[in-house]
Formats: structure tokens, sequence, C-alpha cells
């Protein structure tokens, strides 16, 4: 996030999209509520789903699937041509514009609602909501990222608000909402193939021997790793022999899971580190017992960039450890000595090697988290990013032309399915599906379809449907439901015994290598 949760209310204008706020971050999208109830926000909602906030905004725009690049770029049209750009901004701060002012200029209104559905007088009227607003805040989650163009959606926000001025200052940003209460931590602590810590890169000599020099070794690889969806098929072909996961739980997360479950069986060795026996645990061929949140030390970087301290409220069960104490374990009988008296000393050797935590330490945030970057002691942390210029200077604008999902509906699979989550359950259920009330209020997985879809299937509510894709079938309860679109079913995620990612396509976006969940082909028929 560029800017901060709280920032959310001093907002004029919120654009949510991709975002099932309410049921995905409930605490988050109290502050959404609270800016339009008490403070006077306007809410623009653009989200194929009727979802729980479309009831607090001024404007829904209901979008085709995969159709974000058009959309995006027709209130750019808009913007433009009706002088709603903040042309101070674009001149300071960007570079790039008329790359973008070209390729925009024909995703007038009209046309785009061709390709989305929006009709286009709504389409200006969110344009000009946006454009006219003195600070505007863009909220996105998977539902913008999780497409084989979600870089090229990203990108498109971020021209969006920069041909605003809507950066650098309160009430403003493109801000992503993180699916898991770490996952910007982990991402922070180099959980990603091309980078170390705080997004150094591991091809730069300089910092790998800055690395090398902290952890007395040579000859750390240059080269980026894998990420998890191109080790996956690797293993299917006999050229990756051994995983290690920890805290995932890809048999039901993965895409595509009928080919995940193949390749994984096909591994010579699996290690999984988790807390309870998953199912992808239950392959394993040793499993490593894990401590939950609330038994270990530590600090969770959440989705605004704040580092904030976790503290250790119960013994931990049997055998279990937390997690850096089986990596030192580990990497101890594979040669390398790793020792840490605690976690606190392992926090202060990140702050040696990552500029971004530098000034951090568990005594500046014992009392409330910073956001980084915090690169000094005496630095007060960043609530607000690009204040003054961006990371590479000027922004640069991207020219992004539309580009249509990688599986299209035909004759045998004439239907859509869109992915994601529900309220009572997360992620994969590895802890919600052992709470009995959770399970009481969604005990299974269920087929959201619209009214009329249903009456043209002859299916009512609480039937049971088969659905079937290029990759897989699963029979799950029918869900009439009002938030459906007609042509378009919803399957949440979290349940494998009726896996919607045995459905799912696996076609990748070609920069973040992220699998395109959110559209696909299927058809639907009534189980017997």
């Amino acid at each position: 996030m560029t800017n901060t949760i709280a920032d959310i209310e001093e907002a004029d204008v919120i654009l949510v999209t991709g975002s099932n706020t309410t049921e995905n971050h409930p605490v988050l999208s109290a502050f959404v509520k609270r800016a339009v109830k008490f403070k006077g926000a306007k809410l623009i909602v653009v989200d194929p789903r009727r979802i729980k906030l479309t009831q607090f905004a001024d404007l829904w725009l209901r979008p085709n699937l995969g159709t974000d690049v058009a959309w995006i770029n027709g209130m750019m049209n808009v913007i433009i041509n009706e002088g709603l750009l903040d042309e101070d901004f674009v001149d300071r701060r960007t570079e790039g514009f008329e790359a973008l002012r070209k390729v925009v200029e024909k995703y007038d209104p009209e046309f785009v609602e061709g390709i989305t559905g929006i009709p286009a007088e709504a389409l200006r009227a969110a344009a000009r909501l946006y454009g006219k607003a003195g600070a505007a805040s863009i909220l996105y989650c998977m539902g913008i990222t999780q497409h084989t163009t979600g870089t090229d959606n990203v990108k498109s926000l971020a021209n969006l608000a920069m041909l605003t001025g809507n950066l650098g200052r309160p009430g403003t940003g493109v801000n992503p909402l993180r699916g898991q209460n770490n996952v910007q931590g982990a991402c922070d602590m180099g959980g990603l193939p091309n980078v170390f810590s705080g997004y150094q890169p591991v091809t730069d000599l300089a910092v790998v021997k800055k690395m090398e020099d902290a952890w007395g070794v040579s000859g750390i690889p240059t080269k980026p790793g894998l990420t998890v969806t191109k080790m996956i098929p690797m293993a299917h072909e006999g050229r990756l022999k051994a995983l290690y996961i920890m805290g995932e739980n890809p048999l039901v997360s993965d895409p595509d899971l009928n080919h995940a479950e193949k390749s994984i069986k096909n591994l010579d060795f699996l290690v999984v580190q988790d807390i309870f026996l998953t199912e992808t645990a239950q392959l394993a061929d040793v499993v490593l017992p894990s401590t939950c949140f609330a038994e270990k030390d530590g600090t969770f970087s959440n989705t605004e960039r704040r580092v904030q301290r976790v503290r250790k409220a119960l013994e931990p069960p049997g055998e279990s450890m937390e997690d850096w104490k089986i990596i030192c374990s580990v990497a101890t009988r594979m040669g390398y000595e790793m020792k840490y008296p605690d976690s606190e000393a392992i926090f202060n050797e990140i702050a040696r090697v990552t500029p971004s935590y530098a000034g951090l330490s568990y005594a500046r945030i014992e009392k409330e988290g910073l956001h980084w970057p915090c690169p000094s002691a005496e630095h007060p942390g960043t609530p607000i990013l690009h204040t003054q210029q961006f990371a590479r200077g000027r922004g640069l604008f991207h020219a992004i032309e539309w580009i249509p999902p990688s599986e299209q509906t035909d004759d045998e699979y004439p239907m859509y399915l869109t992915t994601g989550r529900i309220l009572y359950q997360y992620h994969t259920g590895t802890m919600t599906m052992k709470t009995g009330g959770l399970n009481f209020k969604a005990p299974e997985a269920f087929v959201e379809i619209s009214a009329a879809d249903a009456a043209r299937y002859r299916l009512a509510d609480g039937d049971m449907v088969r659905v079937s894709s290029r990759r897989g079938e699963i029979v799950a309860r029918v869900k009439v439901s009002s938030k459906a679109v007609d042509g378009t079913i919803f399957i949440p995620f979290h349940f494998a015994r009726a896996a919607a990612n045995r459905l799912t396509n696996a076609a990748l976006d070609p920069v973040s290598g992220i699998p395109e969940y959110k559209v696909c082909a299927v058809r639907i028929s009534k189980a017997a």
C-alpha cells in the first residue's frame, strides 16, 4: 500500500475494484464504510458480483470478467478528454504520458461498453467522480491480480492514480489489500525468487557481497530462483526432485489441482512444515510441526507496511517448534551452523542487511509498529510513499492495450467461473475448518448462480450441480444469489472436498507468474 489503512478515511472518493472487502478484509472494510457514512466520501465499486460493499456505493460498475484494462483505459480517456487530469503532477513527476494518451484515445466509453458491458454513461460518471476528487484512493485485491494480465491491471491502476495526481498525499494512493496477515512480511524478507530481504535483487553483486559478509559464506547464486507456478510443472516433468513447503497447502490452493496433485506425487522427496496435517502434508515424506502465531515471538509486517511485534501467549503443543528454530536445525545438519539466541537477534540481523528496515528495532516497535521504509534509528517511518518523488525518480506511465482472458467460453463450456473467498472460512481452511461455529456458518462449497441461469438449467437452491472445465470436475450445492451475474458462476476455493481449483486454469501472467484463478470456462449440469 502506498498509504495507510487509517488514511482511507481521508479520501473524498474511494475506488474499490477486485476486492470483496467486507468478506476478505472485514476490519479494513469498516474504514471504507465509515468514510462513506460519516465523512461524506463517495464510493465507486467495480466488481462483476453484487458484493455487499455495493450497498454503500454511489456507483457500481459491473464489468465482464477479465476486462479491467479496458474500463481503466476508458476512465482515463474521459479524464483526459474532459480536462480532469492533474497537468502539473503529470508534467513534474511523470514521463510517458503521450504514449498513454495515444493508446487510451480509442477507449471511449462506447468502445469500452462493447468490451466490458459497462454502460458508457456509467463509466463517464465514474471517471468524472474520480477525476474531480480532491483526494482519491484506490483499493484492489486478487480480483485484479489473478489474471494472465494481472500485472497490466495493476500498472493501469497506477496510470489512473498518476494521471490525476492521486499519489503521495493523504487520502490518495494505490493500495493492494494483502490476502493473508503476513504476506507483506514474507515478501519483505525475500520470500520471492529474485530478491533478498527488502527487495534487493539477487543479481546485484554489491548486495550479494553484503549478504555473503553478513552470513560468513561465499558463492551465493546470482540467478533468480523459481516461482511456485514453475516448480509444479517441473516436478511433473521429473526435473524438480524435492520440495520443502512451509505454511502452504497447494493441494487446495493451486490451480488445475489434478495436474498439481500428479506433480507433487511425482517428487522423490516432499517436506511439509505446518501447524496441522493439511491435505498436502498428508502426502509428505517428512512433516515438521511448527508453532502458530500465538505460540511464538517475532514480527508481522501488515498490508500497510507496518512492522508490528508478535508476542508469545501460549506454550506450543507436543514437539512443535518455531519455524526459525526448525530452519536453523535443518541448516546446521546440512553443514552450515545457523544459531540465534532468540527472534530479536534475527530481527537485528534483518535491520543490518535491509535498508528499508535499518531503523527498526524491537525497542522502537514495542508499543506501536512503524511503517517501512525506516532507514535510520531517528527516522519516524513512512506512512505515505512517494510524497516527493518515486523510487525511480519520475513515475512511468505504461501504455497498455486490453488483452482478453486466456480462456473463452464456447459451445462445450458456455459459462464462466470465477473464484474467491467467503467471510467464514479462510484460505484452504487449515485453521478455520477446525472451528465448529465457522463450519456451522459455512459447512461446504457452493456454486453461486444467478436466478436466470438457475432457471435456464432447471436448478433450484440447494440442488447438487456438476461443474466441469477442461481440467476437471466437482459436484457442489447450488446457491441462487442476487450477487451473481448471468453467464458467470462463483465458487469459493476453501473446500478440499469440492475444490474449485480442480477447475481453474493454470495459465500464468508472464511477468508475475500468477495463475488466472478469476476466469475459466465451465459447463454445468444437475447432478444425479
